[in-house]
């Protein structure tokens, strides 16, 4: 039996140039100090020689410190290094280094992460900047499919606890699904088009999903005696990185 600790009430479903950072985390971090960044500001593996992403940072030539730093954080949040990349000094407080972009990781937009060890041996976070990357493989809509609703009738006496599923798949690979969700239309048809996101992500407390990474995205939701009787349609969808919609599934409940 699935133990429920978060509900949502039923009658409230109703983007090349080089840059500079975007944003400075401490502009006086201790005796260094971010002057700029650069790096191009896009990458298409359409392009061989876009894989490779070249990152230079810049510190005011007063700035003394020991390391530098950069984590490489895809459109998924997903930190694709498995430890921080340590940019090398070129001289002069400038630091560089590569990151290879590969075919498998997810497209959208992404985010670099600095950091520097200061005199003072103090690791801290200095500065961000981000790129759009697309991993050059044409682009396929993700696919829904066997969606469940449990129960699907229900006689409403008290607060119900309804289980909803739907697996959701991508052949340009799972971390390319963005969103799985759901909308819910009333009896009179009316919707206020929110999205009620799915998750597949193992949190059986708070979303009813069994299993992270199964390809079945999962939600608990409540209805009670305020909600109104008559049929209700879901309809389930998703969404890729790549703004492209899925097949729409649309799964009746009856509320009585």
């Amino acid at each position: 039996m699935r133990k429920i600790v978060f509900f949502i009430l039923l009658s409230l479903l109703l983007w090349g140039c080089e840059k500079t950072y975007d944003t400075v985390i401490d502009t006086v971090p201790g005796n260094y100090q971010v002057d700029r960044i650069n790096h191009r500001q896009s990458y298409d593996l359409k392009t061989p020689a876009d894989s490779v992403l070249l990152v230079t940072i810049y510190f005011t030539s007063e700035s003394k410190l020991k390391k530098a730093y950069f984590d490489v954080v895809a459109s998924d949040n997903s930190v694709l290094n498995s430890s921080p990349i340590e940019l090398l000094s070129q001289g002069n407080n400038i630091y560089q280094n590569k990151f290879i972009l590969k075919k498998q990781y997810p497209i959208g937009k992404y985010h670099l992460n600095f950091s520097v060890t200061g005199i003072d041996g103090k690791t801290k976070k200095v500065a961000t900047s981000s790129f759009e990357f697309n991993n050059g493989q044409d682009n396929v809509a993700p696919v829904i499919s066997n969606s469940i609703i449990d129960p699907d009738t229900i006689v409403v006496k008290d607060t119900t606890v309804i289980f909803t599923s739907v697996v959701a798949t991508d052949v340009n690979g799972n971390n390319d699904i963005d969103e799985v969700y759901f909308i819910v239309y009333k009896p009179n048809g009316s919707t206020n088009n929110v999205k009620i996101y799915l998750y597949d992500d193992g949190n059986t407390e708070e979303y009813g999903d069994e299993t992270a990474g199964d390809n079945i995205y999962s939600r608990l939701i409540s209805i009670d005696q305020s909600n109104d009787k008559g049929t209700y349609r879901f309809e389930f969808r998703a969404r890729d990185r790549s703004d492209s919609l899925s097949n729409i599934i649309n799964h009746f409940v009856l509320i009585q």
